[in-house]
This record gives structure tokens, sequence and C-alpha cells, in this order.
């Protein structure tokens, strides 16, 4: 929308009015960081062995080593979890060689939690895959959210989605605590997902369209990631003095009523307004936001129903009528030439792998040696500094070194875990919490990367399929983790394995910095090929030259509109 960025070039590219917007849509993603991974500690596995009724024991002693039988895990000898020998005698407590099940239940060690969703409904053993399938199903509730969120955005608005979805995530993290079964909570989990995604969408939506275009790069880097960050540390704090998993539910919920006040604060989106008719509204916000900066705008200046009818008649509409406009742009386009079938297929693989290994790492925490609570707190830590990273190299860095370099050197630093020995505990650590930091630069780095890749007719469309793509990715992490209660090492092979395939993928990808986004199908760049030089010119070019002219004279015009949401 052209004529909308100079119509708001008066506000300036930085006042009181972007502060607050900055500061107050950056504060709202921190629910999204403790949201989404509060699953370390709600459904962490405490040690377990089956319960003996003639046994008052509550966790251990030598009844118990007499009556269970033992099992290597990790590298230590513990008393079997889900086997217990069979008891010969009515009252000597005699045991012979054959085993069974825990037909009476678990006991589960309250070293480090009072309570777990894992110790409440017993999903060890043969439920054992109910824990992971949790986050599963918080995943798939993000899945549907990132779908329907941007189609109700567009048609009700971003600050009713915005706060709507607020309110409804607070809402259902409450029911959360009420739940009294497994089925119930993954119901109710399915729909935070949901409200998550959406929340955390509309907020990037938000922020995109009411600042200026020298603020959107850091508000979607250092804002809303690094807010996602501190979101992600605050919780093993609450973790860490509270054990009981409805009480940490509970406390993590009731900070989503610290967001009521921005009602007031954060505005509609005037780019919204426009599209929908709406300008005196519009107008209204801009005003405001103009004297807030204190500036005082000429009263013709917002001549904004003029300028948007004019772009609406056409002047010629037969050139119009004979390139289909936007809408005649579908999801088949994303794979309608080689080139953008390569972006597109290329894109979906390195989304899915460092989806895999954002959220596997960040799952398996609580696997690693040493203290859970500090190990997500430096886990959560690495972040701010790939954050960091991520807005420097993308200043200077080519694209085509960043994001290889962050996938193979993250992969490089999970595959050298296998190589420590087991009694350095320390090294292993430090390099998966290293490993973590380069992922998520590629994690954080790869959205930016992508939008410079697809043309901007169909933008929004790749930027959904690859985001809807990197679910399976997010679905597929929590088993990857659980691995890791069994084999410390494999899933860091997986994961390490998994980052280094997508690295080489990456260096396929065209170098986009510096250079002019494409604006349609045509202008799409082929595969960077290592083994021949780059073609001048492109077959996918020539073939649809006469159609490239007419939709580029259109675009000049301002005859199409394409309006880019995160």
């Amino acid at each position: 929308m052209r004529e909308y960025d100079e119509i708001i070039a008066i506000l300036g590219e930085w006042g009181p009015f972007q502060a607050l917007i900055y500061i107050l849509l950056s504060l709202s993603a921190i629910p999204s960081g403790y949201t989404a991974l509060s699953m370390v500690f709600l459904a962490d596995i405490p040690p377990h062995h089956c319960r003996l009724p003639f046994l008052n024991s509550s966790y251990g002693g030598l009844g118990y080593n007499l009556s269970i039988p033992t099992e290597e895990v990790k590298g230590k000898i513990i008393l079997s979890r889900c086997r217990r020998y069979i008891e010969q005698g009515d009252s000597d407590a005699v045991f012979g060689n054959d085993t069974e099940g825990c037909l009476d239940g678990w006991v589960f060690s309250k070293e480090r939690y009072v309570s777990t969703i894992v110790t409440e409904w017993n999903l060890v053993c043969d439920d054992a895959w109910k824990a992971p399938f949790t986050v599963t199903v918080f995943f798939l509730g993000v899945l549907a959210g990132s779908f329907c969120s941007g189609i109700i955005s567009d048609r009700y608005g971003r600050k009713l989605t915005f706060f709507s979805s607020k309110a409804l995530l607070t809402v259902f993290s409450l029911v959360l605590i009420a739940s009294n079964s497994w089925e119930m909570f993954c119901v109710v989990y399915c729909f935070v997902g949901m409200m998550d995604v959406a929340n955390y969408c509309t907020a990037f939506i938000l922020g995109a369209e009411l600042l200026s275009k020298s603020a959107r790069m850091s508000f979607g880097i250092l804002g809303v990631c690094s807010c996602f960050a501190i979101g992600y540390a605050i919780l093993p704090l609450f973790a860490y003095f509270i054990r009981s998993w409805r009480t940490l539910q509970l406390a993590l919920s009731l900070l989503g009523f610290l967001y009521i006040p921005l009602w007031w604060y954060v505005p509609e989106s005037p780019r919204w307004l426009i599209t929908q008719g709406r300008f005196q509204e519009a107008e209204a916000i801009i005003r405001a936001a103009a004297i807030k900066n204190g500036i005082t705008p000429p009263d013709d200046f917002f001549q904004l129903e003029h300028s948007a009818e004019e772009k609406v008649i056409p002047e010629n509409p037969t050139i119009e009528h004979e390139s289909g406009g936007q809408n005649k742009y579908t999801w088949l386009d994303l794979l309608k030439t080689k080139n953008i079938r390569n972006i597109t297929v290329l894109n979906i693989i390195i989304w899915i792998s460092i989806n895999i290994a954002y959220y596997g790492l960040s799952f398996n925490t609580s696997n690693l040696d040493g203290d859970p609570y500090l190990n997500c707190l430096i886990a959560a830590s690495t972040e701010f500094v790939a954050y960091i990273f991520v807005w420097f190299t993308t200043r200077y860095a080519p694209r085509r070194f960043t994001l290889p370099f962050t996938l193979l050197l993250g992969g490089v630093l999970l595959l050298l875990i296998e190589l420590v020995p087991q009694e350095l505990n320390a090294l292993t650590v430090a390099l998966a919490m290293t490993g973590k930091l380069v992922v998520t630069g590629a994690f954080s780095f790869v959205y930016f990367y992508s939008t410079e890749l697809f043309p901007t007719v169909v933008r929004n469309m790749g930027l959904g399929v690859t985001s809807m793509a990197a679910r399976i990715g997010s679905t597929l992490s929590p088993y990857i983790a659980y691995i890791g209660t069994y084999n410390s090492v494999l899933p860091y092979i997986l994961m390490g394995a998994i980052s280094i395939i997508s690295g080489v993928l990456s260096l396929l990808l065209p170098e986009t910095k510096g250079e002019e986004l494409p604006e349609l199908i045509s202008q799409v760049k082929p595969l960077q090929w290592l083994c021949r030089k780059k073609k001048s010119v492109d077959k996918n070019n020539q073939d649809g030259s006469l159609r490239s002219e007419v939709e580029l004279t259109l675009h000049q015009r301002g005859l199409q509109t394409t309006i880019n949401t995160f």
C-alpha cells in the first residue's frame, strides 16, 4: 500500500507512538514463551517403579530391591519402571524369576515434583506415549490456529483478534487446571495452542502494520522474539518454586490478566481499516498518533477515501481482466515453475528440520544431566544471544552464509555430544546449549529469508505453506525428546544429522541480500548450484515474458495490492 506509506510518513520513523506500540506488542509475546514450553515441567517423568501393596515405603527401600528387577537406563542400573516379580505364596512374599506388569500402579519419586500430569494419570509404561502426544496435540492446535487466525484477522480486524485470542488463551489456560482426565487435558490444551499462536501472529501483524519500515525488522527479532525468550526464562523460575503442576499452571495463567490495560493503548491497524473502507476511523488513529508524536498534520493531508477510490478504479479494465489480478494466484502457483517449485520444496524441508531441532532441544532439557531448572534457564538465555547474533548478521552478512552456517555448526555441535565421555556432564550441557543457540538463530532467521525468496504475488501463501509444514517438525519433536528418557545421546544424533542435511540443502538457495525482492513468479531466482555457474537469463523468465510485462505494469500502477502478514 504505497499511498498509505506516503500518508503516514508525516509521523516520522520513530516517536513516542512507535515506541509505545513496539514495547506493548513485544511484551504481549511473553506468554507464548512459557505456554509453548511449559510441558518441559508439566509432563516431566519422575523416577518410578511398580507399587507393591504389601510394602509401605513410599519410594525405594530394601523390599523393593528384592521384589522388582533392575534395568539399565542411560548407563545406570535402576529398578525396573514397568515390571515386577510375580509373588509366589500368600504370606511369605517369596518371588520367582517370572515378571508381570505394574498391576497395582506406580510409585513416583517426590524428590523433584509434587505432581505432574504423568504422575496424576500414570502416563508411563504402556501409556508412556501419551506424554509426548500431549505436546503433539498442542502443536496440532497451533497448526489450526495458524490457518484460522489469518482468516479471522483479515475479516474482523487485527485488534479484535489480538485481544479475543489473548482473553481466550487465559480462559483455556485456567480451564486446563480443572482437567479431571488426560483426555480432557488434551482437548483443552489443543485450544490453548490455537489461541497462543493466534495471539502471537496477530501481534506480529499489528506491529508490522503500525510501525515504520526501519523498526519492523528490529520489532520482529529484538522485540517479539526476545520477549518470547523472556517468557521462556520465566518458566523455570516459576517451576522451581512451584512443584505441583496445577499450581504452576494457575500461576502462569494469571499473568494473562496483566494485559487487559493494553486495550486502551493498542489501536486497530489503519491499513486494515482502509481496506475495509473505514476511512474516518483510520484517519482518527493516524491523527492521534501524530499528536502523540508532537506533530500537527495539515487539515487536507488525510485524503484516504479519495486515494483508495483512485486505486480501485483501473485505468485500463481490459488489461486488468486479461491479467486476472491478484485473485488469479492460488496455492498451486507455488509449484507452477521450476524455480518457485524448488524454492517451495526446499523451504518446506528446511522449516520442518529447524522446528524438529529447535523444539526437540527445548523439550530435551529435562533429560540433560544436572539441574533441569538451571538447564532450562540456560537454554532460554541462549535465545537472547541468538537473536542479537541474527540481528547483526542480517545487516552485514550474506543470507547464503547465515542460514547454512547456523545449521551446519549446530548440527556438528550436537553430533559431537556422542563423543563426550559420560563423566563430563558439563561439556555435554555446554555443547547442547551452544547447539541450541545457533539453531535458535536459524529458527528466527529463516522467516525473513523466506520472505525475500518468495515473490510478492504469492508471498503470503508461500509463508503460510512453509509455516504449516513446520508444524510437522513441531509435532515430531516431543517424541525425539522422549527418546532421551531411554538413551541420552540418540536425540542429539538425530537432531544433529537433520540440521546438517538441512544446512547442506540451504546452500542451494539464492542470495537475496541487497537485491530487489521478486514481484512476480517469473522473477524467482534459480537455485545456486555449486557445480555450475549461475545462468544470466532464466528460461522461466523467457517463457512468461509477455505475461510478466503485463503484470509488472499493473503492479507499478497500483492495481495489484498485496498486504504481507506474518
